[in-house]
């Protein structure tokens, strides 16, 4: 298993256009081959914060998305709104307790 954290802060005023396009496409990424599990989180201090959290059979599964049609409308669409610059990490699960 492959998993992607994306950290994405956003301008105020776009939040709300965020969430919409989410609610949209998030049942898309999250049927894209080689997609296990999709979560999206709000930081609880800066509501401007956002935070994807993604599990991918392999990383070539997430290239292939990153390198698909979806990805590029989706990714075009989200950046315009962003304050920063976003940041991702590729991390190997160590522990996990139910």
């Amino acid at each position: 298993m492959f998993i992607r954290i994306v950290k994405m802060r956003f301008q105020e005023d776009k939040i709300e256009a965020f969430l919409e396009n989410f609610e949209q496409i998030k049942h898309k990424i999250r049927g894209f081959e080689g997609n296990q599990f999709l979560e999206l989180y709000q930081d609880k201090n800066d509501n401007r914060i956002f935070f994807t959290y993604s599990f991918w059979e392999t990383e070539a599964h997430l290239e292939k998305y990153r390198h698909s049609e979806l990805f590029n409308e989706v990714w075009t669409y989200t950046k315009a709104m962003f304050s920063d610059k976003p940041e991702a990490w590729s991390v190997d699960k160590v522990a996990s307790l139910p």
